[in-house]
């Protein structure tokens, strides 16, 4: 198992986060081809409709779905939980697991990195920034989401689900 990293940030306002923790796994992977690998294995476990890219430069969030990010190739620093959230420098090998409605993006200025990711079950992805006449939606998308049944790396016996499915401390 990694050596877990836990960050739990609140409804800004505009972001509304999650009461359930962003996971970091640092160097969940060595393989020699981190991005094959980080896709292999979240498609293992139903974590799918991947792709391999860079992170957007403006914070936003998926109300619909919860996302796996695997760094595949270099480092970036992403700011996640909204404004009051925390930047994470990461490099390749290390995954983050974002419950549905945290906010993320890039704030390094290299782009000399790739990203995998991926959704339980492969959910197609909505794409929020916080709008306020969207927040009603939002916040109904997120109170019917179920939380998923695998961890991206760790299949059945994981994080996601040692800390998801229990309350928050």
């Amino acid at each position: 198992m990694v050596d877990l990293q836990t960050y739990y940030f609140d409804d800004d306002g505009v972001i509304p986060n999650s009461a359930l923790p962003v996971l970091v796994y640092p160097k969940a992977c060595a393989a020699e081809d981190t991005s094959t690998w980080l896709e292999r294995t979240f498609a293992s476990h139903g974590w799918t409709n991947n792709w391999h890219d860079v992170v957007l430069t403006y914070d936003h969030f998926h109300s619909n779905t919860h996302e796996v990010l695997g760094v595949g190739r270099g480092t970036v620093s992403l700011k996640v939980g909204g404004t009051r959230g925390r930047v994470l420098h990461l490099s390749a090998g290390d995954v983050v697991v974002l419950p549905a409605g945290v906010g993320h993006y890039a704030v390094s200025t290299n782009t000399d990195y790739e990203m995998v990711g991926g959704y339980p079950l492969g959910r197609a992805w909505d794409m929020r920034t916080g709008l306020p006449e969207e927040r009603d939606e939002v916040l109904a998308n997120l109170a019917r989401l179920d939380l998923p049944a695998t961890d991206p790396v760790f299949g059945a016996d994981g994080p996601v689900l040692e800390s998801w499915h229990r309350p928050r401390p």
